[in-house]
């Protein structure tokens, strides 16, 4: 299960290239339900994601080097490339996603919980702006179809 609250930012840490960053690639074979291929650095998986914003299902399998390759060839819409840098925030930490391409100059920032009143109580620091957790438009299985 995924539990998570999605953000828009009003600006960027002034520190950004001091955190951790990771480089994502990911496209969708299907977007209802939702399944995608991930490259994350040099790691490999194919997720199922259930219905939902907040809280979802999703299992993660692994996939070799040559399997995502080949599914790569096969997604429907866009391949999503972004740089995700990994931000420590009191006990959590903020996977801020910076969007490459035509997504480009869209940035969001993720905070995952353990459970659901953790992520509803959760109080945003300053530098996050709208909570657009609810919205699909924000969701990446959207953003490989269209544009904001």
């Amino acid at each position: 299960m995924e539990i998570e609250r999605k953000f828009l930012l009003k600006e960027l840490p002034g520190n950004l290239e001091s955190y951790p960053v990771r480089h994502l690639e990911q496209g969708y074979l299907c977007t209802a339900p939702v399944v995608r291929i991930r490259r994350d650095n040099n790691k490999y998986e194919l997720t199922y994601k259930g219905k939902g914003c907040m809280i979802r299902e999703e299992h993660n399998l692994p996939l070799t080097k040559e399997a995502y390759e080949h599914l790569r060839e096969k997604i429907d819409g866009r391949l999503i490339v972004k740089k995700r840098y990994m931000i420590p925030l009191e006990k959590y930490t903020v996977e801020l996603d910076v969007f490459e391409g035509d997504l480009a100059p869209l940035v969001l920032a993720e905070v995952e919980f353990a459970t659901e009143e953790e992520a509803s109580a959760f109080v945003a620091p300053d530098w996050f702006a709208e909570d657009v957790t609810f919205s699909k438009l924000y969701h990446n299985s959207f953003l490989s179809h269209f544009n904001l």
